[in-house]
């Protein structure tokens, strides 16, 4: 056999090798944030209809630590993790904002109406240009905003127990005392 016919066969391998390596050792949900430790982008967005007040960065400022939770009525993912959004809301532990993300609005407040609504604030993000200033890779995603409105941590991904348990909730407690 020619090495000029091993090529293909190589680069094959190499190619599969790196994707095995990443399905098995990766965490797709680690994905650092260049916006960690700084301010939220500016933005300023109309409310889900019905549903309040709109949303802007300085809502983000409220001295104490908040979550800003990326959501859209399209998104399973979403309705999976909605209902620790609302015990959350629920127990006071935690203010937090809602970013509809690429969602037309009535069926974003239809589906605030069926599921509950844990959002002291929500802002439609038709375009998607909030959460690309955000850096956004899909929904849901949970930033957790300090009390001057800087982003100490990114969720990609339904919240989890252990999010709530050693990410959200310790960043509330020590910010927030």
């Amino acid at each position: 056999m020619r090495l000029g016919s091993l090529a293909p066969v190589l680069t094959f391998s190499g190619i599969a090798a790196v994707m095995v390596y990443a399905l098995f050792y990766l965490d797709p949900s680690d994905i650092p944030s260049e916006l960690l430790s700084k301010p939220a982008p500016e933005f300023k967005l109309d409310p889900v209809p019905d549903y309040g007040p709109g949303l802007e960065a300085a809502d983000l400022k409220k001295g104490k630590v908040t979550l800003l939770n990326v959501f859209a009525s399209w998104c399973v993912a979403c309705l999976a993790e909605h209902p620790k959004l609302m015990e959350l809301q629920k127990n006071g532990s935690v203010e937090i904002y809602g970013l509809n993300y690429k969602d037309k609005p009535d069926a974003a407040a239809e589906w605030l109406t069926r599921n509950g609504d844990p959002y002291s604030r929500t802002g439609m993000d038709k375009r998607g240009r909030v959460g690309i200033n955000f850096g956004v890779y899909g929904v849901p995603e949970t930033f957790v905003m300090s009390p001057d409105g800087k982003i100490l941590d990114k969720i990609i991904g339904p919240i989890t127990d252990d999010d709530l348990e050693n990410r959200i909730l310790p960043l509330v407690k020590e910010y927030n005392e």
